[in-house]
């Protein structure tokens, strides 16, 4: 309690690295913040045209279907993959002044967090306007959805990048763990298409009820099923809680080897 209050003293740092990330995110560009809404807009724009045109996926509003997990999957990612340098990447300031460590990691997954609701202002729009509409009794479960997977998501960051900072090579094999993670859990397909005898696997996957419960609240409008909500809550609370203990293990050694 006494290490979560001395975090809260430091929230206005964490404020200031957030603010500080998305304004040096697209400094020197024309559009400059309207990337943020752009981005994920010509996403849908191809996704629409390949599997609408080109690959029939044989789901009815497959670009929807994809569009509505790939936002939160883009989310955890970006976190995971940029996230496992980010101690590293402020080593001068780690190694200068005092403040709590776990302050860097969680102010990088806040600001890919900002960046994930953002989008889904793009995907509200893309849903007004297409006319599949809204369950708003649904909308309910969509902050604590997005809670489940910001405390997963710290967890993760926590551990990779506290192991990061020994072993340099992690940073350079997250883009391809995550490439092969995506594949592993049902970003761009439904659950039921996976064979009955392996579907037991995705029990393992902490991503799997995760992008199911957002693809309940805005694809299928309805409540995520009770064993996804609980596996959801269950996953993200002990992936913090491992992640602490281990950032907590190794940060002592963090000077000495940077």
């Amino acid at each position: 309690m006494a290490r979560l209050r001395e975090i809260y003293e430091y929230r206005d740092m964490i404020i200031s690295l957030v603010h500080r990330d998305l304004r040096g995110r697209y400094k020197g560009s024309v559009l400059g913040f309207f990337w943020t809404f752009l981005s994920p807009l010509l996403q849908l724009l191809v996704y629409t045209f390949v599997f609408s045109i080109i690959m029939r996926a044989g789901i009815e509003d497959y670009y929807l279907f994809l569009f509505v997990s790939l936002v939160p999957w883009t989310f955890f990612s970006a976190s995971l993959s940029a996230g496992a340098n980010c101690i590293l990447n402020q080593s001068n300031l780690v190694n200068k002044i005092y403040f709590p460590r776990e302050v860097i990691p969680i102010a990088h997954v806040l600001y890919q967090l900002v960046n994930m609701l953002l989008s889904y202002i793009v995907v509200i729009a893309v849903l007004l306007v297409s006319g599949k509409g809204f369950n708003f009794a649904a909308w309910i479960c969509f902050p604590i959805v997005v809670i489940q997977e910001t405390l997963l998501t710290i967890g993760f960051v926590f551990i990779l990048s506290a192991i990061t900072v020994f072993f340099r090579d992690i940073g350079y094999f997250m883009p391809i763990l995550m490439m092969l993670w995506q594949f592993a859990s049902p970003v761009m397909y439904g659950i039921d298409m996976v064979p009955e005898r392996f579907r037991f696997l995705y029990n393992f996957n902490p991503m799997s009820p995760i992008v199911l419960a957002y693809r309940d609240i805005f694809y299928y409008k309805r409540f995520p099923e009770l064993s996804t909500f609980v596996s959801g809550t269950v996953i993200g609370v002990v992936a913090l809680i491992v992640g602490w203990i281990v950032f907590g293990r190794l940060q002592r050694r963090f000077a000495e080897v940077m």
